[in-house]
């Protein structure tokens, strides 16, 4: 660090994992990880493409999630993976506002989603026989260009922040990617203002998505409990459960990051709880979603039967 010229433009990323052998244990787990979230979210997305049985509302939104996800974790990984390997931990300034941009305009998007998806389980459940009318295909398709329009437009106004604030001190940020929270204790100027734009956007683009998904999950627990049929209700309780699982995973790391202010955040323990959402999670999403459903588990099996033929 003591080496960086401080006159340059560019930043220093830190990295998540030290120089050493035990760094390079953890960044081939974190490379492992990578290629299963690449292949997991990649076969999501082609099974619900071919497959005509799961071309629904709900599985239509499951593909814009794992299309997230891809891009999500294509945005911090490689970089990291680049830094560790070839020694150089520097990013450019245009590429650390790229990734910032990138990297809200995900976390953004899929909160918004995520919350879509809830809304779809308790249309789905609790009024069935308006399910065609509330999410129909037109329907559908405006949630998800909505997520990603109002995900963009956030992401731009905070990464044009960040770009046009005065450094004067280090230019070192102490994360393995350019957060924007990471870069504010570099800047020479009072940030107090952005700090509250900061929680008033996490709280619109999470928290209140996520206490939107609690409420509709209470009423459809509700609904599942007083359903007749055992099969019906299963079914009901399996998706409901696959899907509070994964926005649980998403959800709170990130509010927690977010919404603490200053004094109360370490960044050894920011680092920790972005590898829940930058990497465990795009990781898990398809493993969950597969293993736990029933119709993708059918489509696997009818698109890639010689796979399965070999292994019967």
């Amino acid at each position: 660090m003591e080496k960086w010229n401080h006159t340059s433009n560019d930043f220093i990323l830190l990295g998540l994992f030290p120089s050493n052998q035990t760094g390079l244990f953890l960044l081939l787990l974190i490379i492992f990880i990578f290629f299963l979230a690449s292949v997991g979210n990649s076969t999501m997305i082609y099974l619900i493409r071919l497959d005509p049985r799961l071309h629904t509302p709900m599985y239509f939104l499951l593909s814009q999630l794992s299309l997230m996800d891809l891009m999500y974790i294509s945005t911090t990984v490689p970089k990291m993976v680049f830094n560790f390997l070839s020694g150089q931990k520097s990013i450019s300034f245009l590429g650390c506002g790229m990734q910032s941009f990138f990297f809200l305009t995900m976390a953004c998007s899929e909160g918004l989603l995520l919350s879509s998806m809830a809304y779809d389980r308790y249309v789905a459940i609790c009024h069935p026989l308006h399910y065609s009318i509330r999410m129909s295909k037109r329907m559908c398709v405006k949630m998800i260009i909505g997520s990603w329009i109002l995900g963009s437009i956030n992401s731009l106004a905070h990464t044009i922040y960040a770009l046009h604030i005065p450094y004067c001190q280090s230019r070192a940020i102490d994360h393995f990617f350019c957060d924007v929270p990471a870069m504010l204790p570099l800047a020479c100027i009072d940030t107090w203002v952005y700090e509250y734009l900061v929680f008033v956007s996490t709280s619109l683009f999470l928290l209140f998505p996520f206490l939107g998904i609690t409420v509709s999950y209470g009423w459809v627990l509700f609904a599942v409990y007083h359903m007749r049929s055992k099969e019906g209700r299963k079914k009901a309780f399996t998706t409901c459960s696959t899907h509070l699982t994964v926005v649980t995973f998403y959800y709170a790391p990130f509010v927690y990051t977010y919404l603490r202010p200053r004094n109360l955040r370490s960044p050894a323990e920011d680092k920790i709880l972005a590898v829940f959402y930058t990497i465990l999670t795009p990781m898990l999403n398809p493993i969950i979603y597969s293993l736990r459903n029933k119709e993708v588990l059918g489509a696997m099996k009818r698109e890639f039967r010689v796979f399965f033929a070999k292994k019967e």
